[in-house]
């Protein structure tokens, strides 16, 4: 009897050791919890305030209240927009999704505002369709003008400058100088080839189905809305999905990807070129060092250790090497 009480005593020790052991771990996990969450309330806070402060001195500009308003007041708001998209998209690690929406709205919302602005401050250009000497094949190049008309009578969607709108089984083609620095619109366009060298200022992609786009470096954001198999490749600093099914992303994204009621978006890196895209890289701003093609935040799926099924990469075997 006394052997068993011998050889039963450090047991107890044993088992109280690692009682607390368990126990110090748990403290440990929930004081790095609560300082985690603290750096991530703080970082909140910064940006809340950052981004307030900059989009109140924007829309003072816009309004005309601010001291100096006018015509030159009006050059340097691009570049504080670019900005405050900047620090939106090196934010977005620690947001909320309503947040981030929000915040987008309104770099959105002071982006048409900006041109609505210019647009009262210049006279109005007159146009005048210029004669071709060589003429195109019918379906090859398709001019702006009129679907540009047609695209801005969508009351649900945001103001573009230029865009194409309403087009089925065609080929697409506009300048660079027609759509540098603007926002682009493509909508409700079915089994068509768009191509886009240039540098657009935002990209808004809406209603496609069976369509290719081919779009040189985005100066911010591209927006891709109620999209069916269809493949798209573009360069630009945030790209935003939503209500897209079976579609092929070749991308160079410098900020993280984001998806929403998504299903079978397969990602590869941006390959596409053209003689003028080293330039157009420069005038967006872009770094062709940081690619986040691969790095995808579907707002559907919660799991963190796991990835999402709603989007996939696609295998190097199967991606387009040439575009032409």
């Amino acid at each position: 009897m006394e052997m068993a009480n011998s050889v039963e005593r450090p047991r107890l020790p044993e088992r109280l050791q690692r009682r607390e052991e368990d126990r110090q771990r748990e403290v440990e996990k929930k004081r790095q919890e609560k300082d985690e969450q603290a750096v991530q309330e703080e970082k909140s806070g910064y940006f809340s305030s950052s981004f307030g402060l900059e989009r109140a001195a924007i829309e003072e500009v816009l309004s005309g209240e601010d001291a100096g308003g006018g015509a030159e007041a009006l050059d340097e708001v691009p570049g504080r927009l670019q900005r405050l998209q900047k620090l939106l998209n090196d934010s977005m690690m620690f947001l909320p999704s309503y947040d981030i929406r929000q915040a987008q709205e309104h770099i959105t919302r002071l982006q048409g505002a900006l041109e609505a602005r210019r647009q009262q401050l210049q006279p109005k250009k007159k146009f005048a369709f210029k004669s071709r000497k060589k003429e195109a094949p019918a379906a090859a190049v398709i001019q702006p003008t009129a679907p540009v008309t047609r695209a801005k009578e969508t009351p649900a969607e945001p103001a573009a400058q230029c865009g194409l709108r309403g087009l089925s089984g065609q080929v697409l083609f506009m300048e660079a100088e027609e759509i540098g620095q603007k926002d682009v619109q493509l909508s409700q366009l079915r089994d068509c080839t768009v191509t886009l060298p240039g540098s657009p200022a935002t990209l808004h992609i809406r209603g496609l189905s069976g369509c290719k786009v081919l779009c040189g470096p985005v100066v911010t954001s591209v927006f891709v809305d109620h999209c069916t198999n269809c493949l798209f490749t573009f360069p630009c600093q945030q790209l935003r999905t939503h209500s897209t099914r079976d579609c092929r992303f070749y991308l160079h994204v410098t900020s993280r990807a984001i998806i929403e009621d998504c299903s079978g978006l397969r990602f590869a890196p941006f390959t596409w070129s053209y003689p003028s895209i080293q330039q157009d890289y420069q005038r967006a701003g872009l770094d062709q060092n940081r690619n986040n093609w691969d790095q995808v935040d579907d707002f559907n799926w919660l799991a963190m250790d796991v990835r999402s099924p709603n989007w996939s990469i696609i295998p190097a075997e199967e991606r387009i090497t040439q575009w032409n």
